[in-house]
């Protein structure tokens, strides 16, 4: 069933009957209503690449990701993914299983000409960014922002986020704190570690102690937690880069024999994944404001379909609240 065949039942001109398909062109309402209502019974459907010659748009929204290991990415894809639709836009997802293989992926992406583009869990460089732009696709980064500080970005406030856990670790009897950091040119493990070692400070404290995981998995934060163990670093409280390094951090720590989780050191994550609530984990972590991200990115997507020349800016929410679980407590003895 072409266009033609469906304009020929109708008794309709194809010019006609294709602006039925298109809510922003100009067709009476009841045509557009019989058009639509005989190509629901004959089971036509535009197609979409055909579409996409006429309005230079192809409503597919790239997605581009390199870390499908950290739990978190893969919760905000399939939630993402299904509001993007609602918009009316196609998702396609470009993963690369290594950072350095992200301009292969980005490379691959823009064959298909999408509207714009999506960046989560990936530290794009910014000719690559520029690369999207010059092909018409801007570029909206998730979570993690663009190393240049360009390019449009929707994040919450790590910084403030970081003070939150040194203000929870302090109040609570903690004095020797430590930060598990990750990947280190994310702006994510950056910001986070900044707010935290600044606020530590700011209240008369010594600069917290940097333990280096280097990633963002379970398996460096595993590998964490052992050297932090073996080591006999003075520390009562750690905040770690995120939700599974922290996991892997605190499995670490308990394997060596040598540290009890609370009892010996608390250990706080950051963005409230689902396993962290789990029984067998209990994390106490900083929740990001996951809705309120994935609206304003949607938001923001909708914007740039209709509108390319937007002025590019960085959207930071305040970050959700601190929940405390198993994994902290108090120095006087209680729970934290």
């Amino acid at each position: 069933m072409t266009v033609k065949d469906l304009a020929r039942d109708l008794g309709m001109s194809v010019s006609t009957v294709s602006r039925a398909f298109y809510p922003e062109a100009i067709i009476a309402t009841e045509t557009r209503r019989i058009v639509l209502e005989r190509a629901t019974e004959l089971g036509y459907r535009p197609n979409p690449f055909a579409q996409s010659l006429i309005t230079k748009k192809t409503q597919i929204v790239g997605m581009v990701v390199s870390d499908l290991t950290n739990p978190f990415y893969p919760e905000v894809m399939t939630e993402m993914t299904t509001r993007l639709q609602e918009a009316g836009m196609n998702v396609m997802l470009a993963a690369a299983n290594q950072p350095e293989k992200i301009d292969d992926a980005v490379d691959l992406l823009l064959t298909y000409q999408p509207d714009l583009v999506i960046v989560l869990a990936a530290n794009m460089a910014s000719h690559a960014r520029e690369k999207c732009e010059d092909a018409g696709a801007p570029c909206i980064f998730f979570n993690r922002l663009s190393a240049d500080g360009l390019g449009f970005g929707v994040s919450c406030d790590n910084e403030a986020g970081g003070r939150m856990v040194a203000n929870h670790l302090i109040d609570s009897g903690h004095r020797h704190l430590a930060y598990v950091s990750a990947f280190p040119g994310a702006s994510t493990n950056v910001e986070r570690h900044r707010g935290f070692c600044r606020r530590a400070e700011e209240r008369g404290f010594a600069r917290p102690v940097v333990i280096d995981a280097g990633r963002f998995s379970y398996e460096a934060g595993y590998a964490a937690g052992l050297e932090a163990a073996k080591a006999h670093y003075p520390i009562d409280g750690v905040f770690c880069a995120n939700d599974i390094v922290a996991i892997g951090f605190i499995a670490g720590v308990q394997e060596s024999g040598r540290l009890r989780v609370p009892d010996d050191v608390s250990v706080v994550g950051f963005d409230d994944i689902t396993m962290a609530g789990w029984p067998s984990h209990l994390l106490t972590t900083v929740a990001q404001p996951l809705d309120e991200m994935m609206a304003a990115t949607v938001s923001l997507a909708r914007e740039l379909a209709i509108d390319r020349t937007l002025d590019q800016h960085i959207l930071r929410l305040e970050p959700g609240r601190l929940i405390e679980r198993n994994t902290t407590r108090r120095r006087d003895g209680g729970n934290a």
